[in-house]
This record gives structure tokens, sequence and C-alpha cells, in this order.
């Protein structure tokens, strides 16, 4: 009793540790991804994700929807032979588990620092393919283009596309001049 007791009060001058969260925001650790999902690109702008729907399988909230298609030749969106035509997360389902990040054969998707999901309409927060898809970079070219010339697709899986060939980007400086 008498340690209970010591315990106790020993606990009631201690200082809080509380956070003061809405009005103090302390930002994660930056290795740490507890957030919203991302779709990620390659360095010449053709999408990751080959619409494998190995996501969907592994999440255990059934909160992923894919559906896979397969890719124009002469307009590839990715480099495999699919792409994911239509991609949804349903935020109001996930758990944030990182199961489908671990899943993906492609590092297609992974996981942001942005936690803070909370919206005032529950259709807004099922993300699509264009709310989850990365921004174009700087030398990016938006899909469906064709590949970089003299690649292949274990190219791209092998990490040795380094960027838009010169023609991909001459063509996004003059799209984006007229």
């Amino acid at each position: 009793l008498l340690l209970g007791m010591f315990t106790i009060f020993k606990q009631t001058f201690r200082k809080d540790s509380t956070e003061r969260y809405p009005e103090q925001i302390v930002p994660p650790p930056p290795r740490s991804h507890i957030g919203r999902h991302l779709l990620n690109k390659h360095e010449n702008g053709l999408e990751k994700c080959i619409g494998c729907e190995l996501c969907a399988f592994a999440c255990p909230a059934d909160a992923i929807w894919v559906v896979g298609e397969d890719n124009d030749p002469a307009a590839p969106v990715s480099p495999g032979e699919r792409f994911a035509k239509d991609y949804q997360i349903n935020y109001l389902r996930c758990i944030m588990c990182g199961l489908c990040v671990e899943a993906c054969p492609t590092r297609a998707l992974t996981m942001t620092n942005e936690y803070e999901l909370a919206n005032d309409s529950r259709a807004k927060l099922i993300y699509e393919k264009k709310d989850l898809l990365a921004p174009l970079l700087p030398g990016m070219v938006a899909p469906p283009h064709a590949m970089v010339p003299g690649t292949t697709e274990r190219d791209y899986y092998a990490n040795k596309v380094k960027g838009a060939a010169p023609e991909q980007a001459e063509m996004a400086a003059e799209e984006v001049s007229s």
C-alpha cells in the first residue's frame, strides 16, 4: 500500500509530458512514414506503378482499389506491359500499416509525412490516382510518351534511367511555350 501511495505521490509532481497538439504541431521525424501515400514516377516522368494490384491484395483493411490495363506500346504510361488505369485509396478504411508499401515490387507506392487527413466530407477522403501521383519535377515529361530511346523495361527497374531524352525535354518545352 505504501509503495503504491509513493508512486502516486512521485507522479503528482512530475513535469507534464502532454503535447499541445493542434496549437503546437511537432513535425514527425524525417524517416518516419506515417501519413498519406504517394505514387512515384521515374526520372523521365513515366509512372512507376505497373498495375499489378499487389498493394490491394496486401491491404488488410481492403482500402486500396486498383484497375490495371495494358500499356499502349506507342505511348506508354509506365515502362512495363501494364499500368494502373484507376487507383484509389480510401482513407476512411486505411489503417496506415504500410503493408501496401512493402508489397509494391517497383517502389511505386510510398508513404509521406503528411498525416493530417481530416476533412468535412467523406468523399474527399477517397484519394484517386490524380491525388496520389507525385508532381512532375523539372526535367520530367508528362506521360504518356515513349520510353527513353535505347532503354528497356529492365533499365527502369535497375534505376539506370536518369532523366528524359533530349527530344522529350524539347517536346515538353514546346508544349509549355504554346
